[in-house]
């Protein structure tokens, strides 16, 4: 009985599987790896010497950002896009316009908060801010293949 590899994320088979799974697994697997790549990259940016210490928009004081928080955030907002994906999927004319014009829209707005952020430095600023784009990069590009491969 020979032995079976699992599937390499490169394989056709598991290109296919992105394209044609169901709209919520499809998503929750985009979130995980947007998760580890955007917290990945905030550890290389600590490692670097980036203070991750940030204030909220309405907050005076800034506040150390823990390791993994950043990886939590990315899964939690990315509910919604996997909600929104799953909804027009379902029911819209244009599902991939209508998925990348509201999800990019709502990346953009969400560069607001770092940008306003109180007593954070501006590293720490562009830092998150990139964090944001790249966390809306892979959940947008992948949930957009899916819904053009229906």
């Amino acid at each position: 009985m020979a032995a079976v590899a699992p599937e390499s994320p490169s394989s056709p088979r598991f290109a296919r599987a992105l394209r044609t799974g169901p709209v919520w697994l499809v998503g929750i697997l985009a979130t995980l790896a947007a998760a580890v790549v955007t917290e990945a990259f905030t550890l290389v940016a600590r490692a670097a010497g980036v203070p991750m210490d940030a204030a909220g928009v309405w907050e005076d004081h800034a506040q150390h950002i823990p390791v993994g928080y950043i990886a939590r955030s990315v899964v939690l907002w990315s509910i919604g896009g996997i909600v929104l994906a799953a909804a027009l999927d379902r029911w819209a004319k244009r599902p991939v316009r209508t998925f990348v014009v509201a999800t990019v829209a709502f990346t953009v707005l969400s560069l607001a908060a770092p940008a306003l952020a109180r007593d954070t430095a501006v590293s720490t600023q562009i830092v998150l801010a990139a964090a944001h784009v790249l966390a809306g990069t892979v959940v947008i590009t992948v949930l957009a293949k899916r819904l053009a491969g229906r």
